[in-house]
């Protein structure tokens, strides 16, 4: 089913923003835009639930009982059993804590499989594990595409390998990782698979019961939301690891793994997603939001993919068919990235140039860390004339 924009427009304030008028978003994979249901939750608890969850008198139970429904109704949207889901202040934060946990849980010289395709956040945190004894195995892209064979990955496992950590999809590179296909290949080999999905959730949320893998995190903020992060740990798993909040918290596996007391308010307002996604599916007749918003993105993908395949002055990052990739295009100019992302700002594009804190998979590719690459991100809410725009304006700069 076709998207309705226009709807889709309505349900986010900053598309009526005086301030924002006439300029075409394209950093959404570093924060979207929130949704006006999220943005009303976080109001209401600030005015009238801003208090100690989870008490008797009617202020403090609405707040528990809203903070409840948030991983209520995510849960069910993932997939996965409402213990299962945790908070925490970042997926940065997240995989740390987890890392921390598998540290106290596995043996020296037992091993971790991570990629150089990943943010940093599902690399580093597991590669500092080397100092306590735990071997690091390093699964690498193609240098000239940044694709992750499969086939690769089972060279590097053997009994020894306890977790395969890999992105759903990279910030920079943006192929689909196949994440069933791969999890098979590390289950069978006795892995448990931690996959990152910070820059694929913001793009269709997926049933993470249906992908199979051990640990899936993502973050609010990029699923327009409010600033936390959200981790699903499945039960048999969970119930392994040692706990990291406080010791009478450790038989609940929604705290086990949330050492600092979480923001009440915008957990509760997470359940704004999932209010949004169903006024979505609501309004075009129950249709898939994950299908609908994947189908809209690939129509506005394909053309920027053309145009920087076009040019020889520029190198794009990545597969060149939209089916293949979230929508986050990165351009290696072979200069600073970010007195270009000046420039289009002048045009009335707001976009970025740096290293995303992906150094690892830009210096396997080659790309000289220090420019940078401008990367060009959209969602759902992204329209025709923006990209129409926003090649304008490339064209103009470059």
């Amino acid at each position: 089913m076709t998207l309705d924009l226009e709807f889709v427009r309505s349900q986010f304030p900053a598309f009526s923003e005086p301030s924002l008028e006439g300029q075409a978003f394209f950093c959404n994979a570093g924060g979207s835009y929130a949704c006006a249901p999220v943005i009303d939750r976080l109001t209401r608890f600030y005015r009238a639930r801003k208090v100690q969850p989870y008490s008797a008198y009617e202020a403090s139970r609405l707040g528990g009982a809203e903070m409840d429904e948030a991983r209520t109704r995510l849960s069910a949207r993932l997939g996965v059993a409402e213990q299962e889901l945790s908070f925490g202040p970042s997926t940065t934060q997240n995989t740390y804590v987890l890392a921390q946990a598998f540290a106290e849980w596995m043996a020296p010289g037992e091993a971790i499989i991570v990629t150089n395709q990943d943010h940093e956040a599902n690399s580093g945190p597991w590669r500092r594990l080397a100092e306590r004894g735990i071997e690091i195995r390093e699964w690498k892209v193609d240098p000239a595409t940044g694709h992750l064979d499969p086939a690769a990955l089972a060279d590097l496992l053997d009994e020894s390998v306890r977790l395969v950590c890999f992105p759903h999809c990279s910030n920079v590179v943006a192929e689909i990782n196949p994440v069933p296909e791969i999890t098979a290949i590390a289950h069978a080999a006795g892995a448990f698979v931690c996959v990152d999905g910070v820059s694929y959730a913001p793009h269709g949320l997926p049933n993470v019961g249906d992908l199979g893998c051990d640990i899936y995190l993502f973050s609010a903020y990029k699923t327009y939301g409010p600033h936390q992060g959200i981790m699903v740990v499945r039960e048999p798993l969970a119930e392994l690891l040692p706990n990291q909040g406080h010791w009478f918290n450790g038989d609940s596996l929604p705290k086990k793994f949330t050492p600092a007391g979480p923001d009440h308010a915008q957990i509760a307002a997470c359940a704004g997603m999932a209010d949004y996604l169903d006024a979505l599916e609501a309004h075009h007749g129950g249709a898939s939001a994950h299908d609908m918003m994947r189908a809209q993105e690939v129509a506005l993908t394909q053309p920027l993919l053309d145009w920087a395949s076009d040019r020889n002055d520029l190198r794009l990052l990545g597969p060149v068919e939209a089916e293949r990739r979230a929508p986050t295009v990165a351009l290696d100019l072979g200069r600073a990235a970010r007195p270009v992302a000046a420039a289009l700002a002048d045009h009335g594009i707001m976009a970025e140039g740096g290293d995303f804190y992906a150094r690892r998979p830009l210096d396997a590719m080659g790309v000289d860390v220090s420019k940078g690459v401008l990367r060009l991100s959209f969602v759902h809410y992204t329209s025709h004339d923006d990209v129409t725009r926003l090649i304008g304006a490339l064209d103009k700069v470059l």
